[in-house]
């Protein structure tokens, strides 16, 4: 990445910036992330990080974003290419799977801003990230019960919240055994249950 941050535009650098970030959070603790510790990823000085996010926070911020973005845009289309509402669900979640999988910085920089105390715009990008993907599971969820693919009395907000906690639990796991790939490995008998716990026609 250093090699070709030194030469970018302004919008290419501050996406480069977010990568950096990423990329640095699967290897440290978010927390100790430093802006020297960017630029020196990126090969640039500190004083030419600043000319395009102000502070630490906005990096972080704008770092958030890109994951909001890139998630609901990846799980969208998952959905998008499938044959039904329960085909959708698997996909989805699967998409999910790889996304984490391909940056395992995301997760530990969620769960390390969680654990700050009061109110943070991080926080509510996280928010309306969860607001955003549990409304998409949802109409997932009601399609598949009216096209009888799902439990007709399904809770859909209590299965929208199982849903993203199956997610959680196995980054949670597989972050405490330091094996990344281990969330691909145990997704598919995760999410057969997940199924067969919401019902309707397999």
């Amino acid at each position: 990445m250093s090699g070709r941050s030194k030469h970018l535009p302004a919008e290419e650098r501050r996406a480069a910036t977010v990568e950096a970030v990423v990329e640095l959070a699967a290897e440290q603790n978010p927390g100790d992330i430093t802006t020297a510790a960017i630029a020196q990823r990126m090969g640039l000085t500190q004083g030419a990080l600043f000319r395009h996010f102000p502070t630490k926070d906005a990096i972080l911020e704008a770092a958030m974003a890109w994951v909001a973005e890139r998630l609901l845009a990846r799980i969208d289309k998952a959905a998008q290419g499938a044959a039904s509402p329960a085909v959708a669900l698997e996909a989805v979640f699967m998409a999910h799977i790889d996304f984490v999988t391909q940056h395992p910085g995301v997760p530990r920089m969620l769960f390390g801003e969680l654990q700050r105390p009061g109110e943070t715009l991080l926080k509510q990008t996280v928010r309306t990230l969860i607001q955003h993907y549990g409304e998409r599971l949802r109409r997932l969820f009601e399609a598949g019960k009216a096209q009888g693919e799902l439990d007709a009395a399904l809770d859909t907000d209590a299965a929208a919240v199982l849903f993203i906690g199956t997610i959680q639990g196995l980054v949670m796991q597989s972050m405490l055994v330091g094996d990344v790939n281990r969330i691909r490995r145990d997704a598919p008998g995760a999410f057969a249950i997940y199924r067969r716990g919401i019902g309707g026609s397999a």
